[in-house]
């Protein structure tokens, strides 16, 4: 039997539960088959915006069942739990900053990593159309929505044709020269203010476009999402961060079922 993957930090951002998109049971997967000694939810991982609209009638058992994994996590695996604020899970701010047993919800949060100094945020705060056009980010949501909607319905076809999930909408994205701007004008802005508060590097989520890289000597970290890209933030025990995709993970698991059936076959 694999042994199963041990991190010291996960960070996860933008699940969106409670509306049709979320990639519920993939992120659910994805958790029940690793460790990890720090768990950070880094904003909208529910849509409270979605579920002022629609009534708790869009909210699902599966829903409730990710955060039985999270329990189950504290609770056998001692591990720590910081959930972040976003846009979408303002409601949190009624509560924030709050901590109880090993749980946490604060608006940001600063870890040491390797040595390094992190600041970690949602990255709302930074997005202009969100802070300061409000009703244009609501605008912008309903295009993105009419966008997930084929989105889900190419992935459909391709999992009849055995073939794994296609970021579709995130390829669109990347096509759209506006939206090219917007990202790069977003991941400057986050590394710009890492720079001037002495952090190392800055851990961020919101424009679901996960990415690793540098910015004038500042480490920029983006955990993308679980509508879109399936994607999460690993850290290991020496501070190397890596993204991780689920389409890995999922071929992963896969394999193990594969070998296991193997061996069972062998004895």
């Amino acid at each position: 039997m694999t042994q199963r993957k041990h991190y010291h930090t996960i960070v996860v951002s933008d699940i969106h539960l409670g509306t049709s998109h979320s990639k519920t049971e993939q992120v659910s997967l994805f958790l029940s088959n690793v460790d990890c000694d720090r768990l950070i939810l880094n904003g909208d991982i529910i849509d409270g915006w979605h579920l002022k609209k629609s009534g708790a009638k869009k909210w699902q058992a599966k829903h409730t069942r990710f955060f039985k994994i999270l329990m189950r996590m504290m609770e056998r695996q001692g591990t720590e739990v910081i959930y972040i604020r976003g846009n979408h899970d303002d409601f949190l701010d009624n509560l924030a900053p709050l901590h109880f047993s090993n749980i946490s919800i604060v608006r940001d949060y600063e870890l040491e990593s390797g040595g390094k100094r992190f600041f970690v945020t949602h990255g709302d705060i930074f997005d202009r159309v969100t802070t300061q056009m409000r009703w244009l980010a609501k605008l912008g949501d309903i295009g993105y929505t009419v966008l997930l909607n084929f989105n889900n319905f190419y992935n459909r076809y391709r999992a009849w044709r055995g073939k794994p999930y296609y970021s579709l909408s995130q390829q669109v994205k990347q096509k759209v020269k506006s939206a090219v701007n917007y990202i790069s004008e977003f991941e400057h802005t986050l590394a710009e203010f890492a720079k001037a508060r002495k952090y190392d590097g800055i851990i961020c989520g919101h424009i679901h476009h996960p990415d690793n890289t540098v910015y004038d000597g500042i480490r920029y970290l983006n955990s993308g999402d679980w509508v879109e890209t399936l994607s999460a933030l690993t850290e290991d025990e020496n501070g190397k961060w890596d993204i991780v995709y689920y389409n890995d993970i999922a071929d992963r698991l896969n394999k193990n079922d594969s070998d296991s059936a193997q061996l069972t076959q062998i004895s």
